[in-house]
């Protein structure tokens, strides 16, 4: 039966797939639900089973054991293979536990770093311009207040002026979706398990692919958003990269861009569902059910182990 425990922490490794082929096929902000709210289900899962199967190691101690009122050991399967397992489990928790807690430090750094570099700019309806010959466009999501659109006065250089006019749609269509809190989201899960950290790339695709879908509805012309996202790249490439900072900085030069652009010249995105969103919500119902299982399972071996179910 600890099988059912270790299931969820296998699943993860079929979502990648799963997710570009959703990510390629499905309305983009379709797509960013369905592929963030995955990661995070399957995230959930991890965590949940590793800190079950913390529970034969940590019972074996003596404080432990008496805090729960066990009255014999915890039998929850042949003792080599459940110990073993546990002890695993605990470094694997350890590991990522200090992983989280450090990334996600070094993230909101980095966060504040980048909205202290803009914290002097002057500001009209959340859009700031700051003084870099390198073409960059972002947004910040805010840590107090609202977020800000940035773009550098070399991007303003190179596009014309409907052309920036579908680049700021593009960023002020990040600020309004939220789309700093899927990233946040995507970004958590991976750290938690190595494949789902293969799915960041596919959030952040979709992402951008909602924001161009938004701009395009904004200026209702596709190839002048199809246009200025790849002068926007272009740009960018020839300027040379400027520093980011935060992965939260979601921008229009991100992303696979010929796939984006590719996109745009096409026809408006179906609603559609497709078979890689059913195969998703059948992934994460599974890893669910059988971290249920699992933990209900291990829970009756507790409760046994605390002699309720000891006949009279």
């Amino acid at each position: 039966m600890i099988a059912l425990l270790i299931v969820p922490l296998l699943l993860p490794w079929i979502l990648p797939p799963l997710a570009r082929r959703a990510a390629g096929r499905v309305r983009p902000d379709v797509a960013l639900w369905s592929i963030t709210t995955a990661a995070v289900v399957l995230a959930v899962g991890v965590v949940v089973c590793l800190g079950v199967l913390l529970l034969p190691l940590a019972l074996t101690i003596p404080p432990l054991a008496a805090l729960v009122h066990l009255i014999q050991p915890l039998r929850a399967g042949p003792a080599p293979l459940t110990l073993g397992v546990s002890v695993l489990s605990a470094g694997i928790a350890a590991v990522t536990g200090v992983t989280v807690l450090r990334r996600g430090w070094s993230e909101a750094q980095r966060l504040r770093t980048a909205h202290g570099d803009v914290a002097h700019l002057p500001h009209v309806g959340g859009l700031c311009v700051l003084d870099d010959s390198r073409p960059d466009a972002y947004v910040l999501p805010g840590l107090t207040g609202p977020g800000r659109v940035v773009v550098t006065s070399g991007m303003l250089r190179s596009l014309d002026l409907h052309e920036r006019e579908a680049l700021l749609a593009h960023e002020r269509a990040h600020l309004a979706s939220r789309h700093h809190l899927f990233l946040a989201a995507a970004q958590l899960a991976g750290w938690c398990h190595p494949a789902l950290a293969a799915v960041i790339p596919q959030v952040s695709f979709a992402a951008e692919r909602a924001a161009d879908e938004s701009a395009a509805r904004a200026t209702g012309d596709r190839t002048l958003t199809a246009r200025a996202v790849g002068r926007a790249a272009l740009a960018a490439t020839r300027g040379g990269v400027r520093p980011r900072g935060s992965v939260l900085a979601a921008g229009a030069v991100t992303g696979p861009v010929p796939a984006r652009v590719k996109a745009l010249l096409a026809q408006a995105p179906a609603r559609r569902v497709a078979p890689a969103l059913l195969a998703m919500a059948l992934l994460c119902t599974m890893a669910g059910a059988s971290s249920l299982a699992g933990s209900i399972w291990l829970h009756r071996g507790v409760e046994i182990a605390q002699g309720e179910y000891l006949s009279d």
